[in-house]
């Protein structure tokens, strides 16, 4: 689960890591008068969309008047913002947060996320602020400073100098960069965090450390534990699609192809996605109804991939242990009659009650393509697809 920048800094600020004075605002009146409370002289308005690359789309603006912050905010709103992570159509913004200025000095990359590699979260660090962190390791990998932190015992205070000093900042900065440092990694482990990240960090004209952004994604397996953070949730930031299939207890993530899956368990459907690209074709989603979905959550899922304008086939892999076959396939036969199927439909059973389900597919009046395996399923997928598009 992702949360706003003006939300990320909240928490920044009851963790005590300073960021700058802020207004957040909904229309062009409103970020104007964020301005005046200010008490400018300089003040930056910025869109708030789950996006990275604001900057570069035209979503960040320096302002020096309440007449110029009316202005950015009013160009800022008239259209959807389009950043290299929002794809070509843009994402609408509908929150603006207006900031005062800083003094800055220097800009630094700080961010904390789990190295799975080692098990552990790690806190990196660059002097390449400002820049995307992806960049920074492609290209200068040397200027990425890492230390592993044990989750039982937080970052340690030597780990936290030693970025302090490795990143050559001010002596006079040094002492609130630590304290900075431990307060990112305290909020990363209380809050179930999966990224905490602050691009850029900056020093101050003064010697101070400011966090002039903030990005926080939560783990969402652990969200039942924090229920002040799901009250942070934006459903209109989020895909439609995955939204409506949490709300039914499915796991869902829209990908960019044109073959909807419908697995249950996450292996499987990550395997039966691997088997689709090596048959040549593309994966529209990532859908895992569960070990012990209904009818209707398979014929809500249904719904959910045919709401997909680009799924030109469905493929169902089902491999039936505490999931029954027989329920599978009638949540597939009140689907497709429910949703007036137009695409090719290829169904592979095995499992408990497979031979019932089988029967119920076959004796139906709908036209499914069955498989045998799952490699005969992903060919037999592509293949549709290939015909639909002839």
């Amino acid at each position: 689960m992702k949360i706003h920048e003006y939300q990320a800094k909240q928490l920044f600020r009851e963790a005590g890591i300073p960021v700058p004075q802020g207004v957040v605002a909904t229309d062009p009146d409103g970020v104007a008068a964020g301005f005046d409370e200010l008490g400018g002289p300089l003040a930056v308005v910025k869109a708030q969309i789950h996006a990275g690359g604001r900057g570069k789309g035209g979503g960040v603006k320096l302002v020096r008047s309440a007449a110029e912050a009316r202005e950015a905010a009013a160009a800022i709103l008239s259209k959807p913002l389009v950043t290299h992570q929002t794809g070509p159509d843009g994402q609408p913004v509908k929150t603006l947060l207006v900031e005062a200025g800083s003094d800055i000095d220097h800009e630094y990359y700080v961010g904390i996320t789990l190295d799975r590699s080692k098990g552990k979260p790690v806190l990196m660090a660059s002097t390449e602020g400002g820049m995307d962190i992806e960049t920074v390791a492609a290209e200068t990998p040397e200027k990425i400073l890492k230390v592993a932190i044990n989750p039982d015992a937080g970052l340690q205070a030597w780990q936290a100098r030693t970025i302090a000093y490795g990143l050559g900042l001010p002596a006079e900065s040094i002492k609130q960069a630590t304290k900075v440092f431990t307060a990112l990694v305290d909020l990363f482990l209380a809050k179930d965090a999966s990224i905490v990240e602050v691009n850029p960090l900056v020093t101050t004209k003064d010697g101070g450390v400011v966090a002039l952004d903030g990005k926080i994604n939560f783990d969402s397996n652990a969200l039942y534990r924090h229920p002040e953070i799901v009250a942070l949730r934006d459903i209109d930031e989020e895909d439609p699609r995955e939204a409506q299939a949490a709300e039914v207890g499915l796991a869902y993530i829209a990908l960019d192809g044109n073959i909807g899956c419908l697995v249950n368990g996450a292996g499987l459907a990550m395997g039966t996605m691997d088997t689709i690209q090596a048959a040549g074709g593309s994966p529209a989603n990532f859908l895992d109804v569960g070990g012990g979905a209904t009818a209707e959550q398979v014929s809500a899922a249904f719904k959910i991939i045919l709401s997909d304008p680009a799924v030109k086939a469905i493929l169902v892999n089902i491999f039936g242990g505490i999931m029954k076959c027989d329920v599978i396939a009638e949540g597939i036969l009140a689907a497709a009659s429910e949703t007036k199927l137009s695409v090719p439909l290829v169904v592979r059973l095995e499992g408990t009650n497979v031979e019932r389900g089988r029967e119920l597919l076959e004796t139906s009046d709908l036209d499914i393509i069955t498989a045998s395996d799952l490699a005969d399923a992903a060919a037999k997928a592509v293949e549709a697809t290939q015909g639909a598009a002839a």
